[in-house]
């Protein structure tokens, strides 16, 4: 079972994740949203589980650059389109393997999920 980490090398979340999972010696795979891309299929997957409201990063500047009659009138189908057109939309990191998913980091959410696992 491999952990994938979704996200961006620069962002500071994503960088706090991936040093817990290496200082655990926790196998994983990091995919950078901007090099290797986002679908569909991983956003309906997602949006599934959580719901569109909790992949949209409403504190990002990318959120802050939609014009506010868009981000009023958002929908699942309009966030869809603009996390496909602008990753950096997207609240990270997202991780998920078989058993489980979370958005944004917590140690104390991933120390819980790895005690289980034990």
């Amino acid at each position: 079972m491999t952990l994938v980490v979704y996200g961006i090398k620069s962002c500071d979340s994503c960088r706090k994740a991936l040093r817990f999972l290496k200082d655990r010696n926790l196998e994983h795979r990091f995919h950078d949203l901007r090099d290797d891309g986002l679908d569909i299929q991983m956003l309906e997957r997602w949006a599934d589980q959580v719901g569109w409201e909790k992949l949209v990063n409403r504190r990002s500047l990318s959120w802050r650059k939609i014009p506010e009659v868009d981000r009023n009138d958002m929908n699942r189908d309009k966030a869809m389109a603009a996390l496909l057109d602008q990753p950096t939309l997207l609240k990270r990191p997202v991780l998920e393997t078989q058993g489980f998913f979370a958005i944004g980091f917590s140690e104390k959410r991933f120390s819980d999920f790895l005690d289980g696992r034990s």
